[in-house]
């Protein structure tokens, strides 16, 4: 892609992580930022597997971007519409051309169930929205759409319902993509061989069931005797109660606290991502300045000395704005160790590679294992995790602001710099005057 294309595209990104993070209501919980940055990612590398032409990579990112942004109007039906009517919004104020609106509106439509793509890139971001289907993240990813939509319709979904839904769903599915028929199709059937596994021994415990179930006199005297004790005692079916709806709040209390660190590292991934982009951008630049620089002006340096001051000015300048960016995109990689005690005295967090991959397969996995077991431990890691990955942002984003102010400020100098050497006579008018 052009570099005014992946400016677009980088600023599609702010716009939307910046929507669905501010405007995307609690009761979504499969359809959110981390959704749409995987989508991304899928359409990505089927962008990459087929080497599809810049600018269809160009529309089929931007669609990717936008195709669930209209989950922010609060339903999921006909939420392509709103999204189509922002992304819309977005591209003409960018002044994008009306050929690659229809590209991008073309495949965010293709998504609208039942699916119905027509072009190359349609298929591939068909696909990509429903990557998962044909991954070992579908029963994550079934969970968290199963909440959705409980929390749309206020009615609880049965686990047998739930697994009928996805039966008829799998089974009404197909990929478009050769790489989906490949790759995922044959995940996607296991998942379904699995689904239809469990009703069907649902189905046969049944009767079972139902034989066990049948209550026996004295099971029914004792139930009796059971029902006259909670008439009585009051206090404990209020305890009990109390203790249910206890458990139900810690379970969504962990399931936010998973939430918010996925949203944070994914927030910190893109942040990051953008700082590697604008610092490549100002490295790439800044070359290409002093390779002119080089190939022109040295030879007449020598035939005018008026230039020396300038010149050495823009080149100070362009290497200082290179030195900063690769700064703020150098990595520092730690030793990678860790011992057993560091383990235990919960001194080391196993989430960042930096900090074991010296160590061997048997000791990580044992540490992995300890920390896992441990909810405090698991937690603190994560803590770190966002904590560092904040501190490594903030290393770059200091030496990219350096770079640019250098780059800003120092241009504007050295432009100076030329317009008075050029102004001033040379050594050779003075010396034809005199």
């Amino acid at each position: 892609m052009t570099e005014t294309q992946l400016l677009l595209v980088e600023k599609a990104q702010t716009y939307v992580t910046d929507l669905l993070s501010d405007k995307l209501s609690k009761s979504i919980r499969f359809h959110t930022l981390l959704h749409t940055q995987e989508v991304v990612a899928a359409s990505t590398k089927l962008a990459n597997f087929y080497n599809i032409a810049e600018d269809d990579r160009f529309a089929l990112l931007l669609a990717a971007w936008f195709h669930d942004t209209g989950y922010t109007g609060g339903d999921a039906k006909g939420h392509e519409t709103i999204s189509i009517q922002l992304a819309t919004e977005f591209l003409t104020a960018n002044a994008i051309s009306n050929e690659m609106l229809a590209k991008v509106t073309g495949c965010i439509n293709a998504t609208r169930m039942p699916q119905t793509p027509g072009s190359e890139i349609e298929k591939i971001i068909c696909d990509a929205d429903l990557f998962h289907l044909g991954t070992d993240d579908f029963k994550e990813k079934g969970r968290l759409l199963r909440e959705e939509l409980e929390a749309h319709s206020n009615n609880e979904i049965s686990k047998k319902d739930w697994r009928n839904i996805n039966i008829r769903f799998l089974k009404g599915h197909h990929y478009f993509t050769s790489y989906g028929i490949d790759k995922l199709q044959p995940v996607k059937e296991k998942q379904l061989a699995t689904l239809e596994e469990k009703n069907k021994k649902t189905d046969e415990m049944k009767p079972e069931k139902k034989e066990k179930d049948k209550p026996k006199e004295k099971d029914k005297e004792h139930d009796k005797d059971k029902g006259k004790e909670k008439e009585k005692s009051p206090e404990a079916i209020a305890a009990a109660e109390e203790a249910k709806r206890k458990k139900e709040k810690e379970k969504e209390a962990d399931r936010s606290i998973a939430t918010v660190f996925r949203i944070m590292a994914n927030n910190h991934i893109s942040l990051s991502q953008m700082a590697d982009s604008k610092a490549n951008i100002l490295i790439s630049v800044n070359s290409i300045i002093l390779s002119i620089i080089i190939s022109t002006l040295f030879e007449k340096l020598q035939t005018d000395p008026n230039l020396q001051i300038p010149v050495a000015l823009i080149v100070t300048v362009c290497v200082s704005a290179i030195v900063f960016g690769i700064l703020a995109t150098r990595p520092n990689v730690t030793t990678g160790k860790f011992t057993r005690d560091d383990i235990a005295n919960k001194r080391t967090n196993l989430l960042f590679f930096g900090n074991f991959h010296n160590s061997s397969l048997d000791d990580y996995n044992w540490g992995m294992n300890e920390m896992l077991g441990d909810k405090d431990y698991m937690n603190t890691s994560m803590i770190k995790d966002n904590y560092f990955l904040g501190v490594v942002l903030a290393k770059k984003y200091r030496y990219l602001r350096i770079a640019y102010n250098v780059f800003m400020f120092g241009l504007v100098i050295a432009m100076l710099a030329f317009v008075v050497a050029f102004l001033m006579p040379s050594a050779t008018e003075v010396y034809t005057a005199g």
